[in-house]
């Protein structure tokens, strides 16, 4: 690469570039600092410090299922078994997750404590 260098009191002060060499700088840049995004995430989520949500979960809840009944098939968890846990009908949590019905927040902490995930992933 072939770079002017423009001095100011005999000092460089500016080196001109062709653009093509910019973007390529750029994009290496860029680059690095995508690949410094990812390293922080991944590690991150090996401390336990990011949430992940699997693509199965998001990808049903994007079809119109609800996030408990996403998570709790997702969990293998009969709706029976988790009603009962929780201290709910069964026809309850039907109905929470066909949008009948909202829950308390307690119910809603309760679930999300069985699931074993925070109570932000339900609402």
């Amino acid at each position: 690469m072939k770079a002017q260098i423009i001095e100011k009191d005999g000092k460089p002060e500016w080196a001109v570039i062709p653009y093509s060499e910019y973007q390529k700088i750029y994009e290496a840049l860029e680059d690095a600092e995508d690949a410094r995004d990812i390293e922080k995430h991944l590690s991150a989520i090996e401390e336990g410090t990011e949430i992940t949500v699997p693509g199965e979960i998001t990808f049903a809840i994007l079809e119109g299922t609800s996030p408990i009944r996403a998570w709790r098939e997702y969990k293998q968890i009969k709706m029976n078994e988790l009603a009962k846990k929780v201290g709910i009908s069964a026809a309850y949590l039907s109905q929470i997750e066909n949008g009948k019905r909202n829950p308390t927040i307690d119910t809603l902490k309760a679930i999300a404590a069985e699931l074993d995930i925070e109570v932000e992933m339900l609402i």
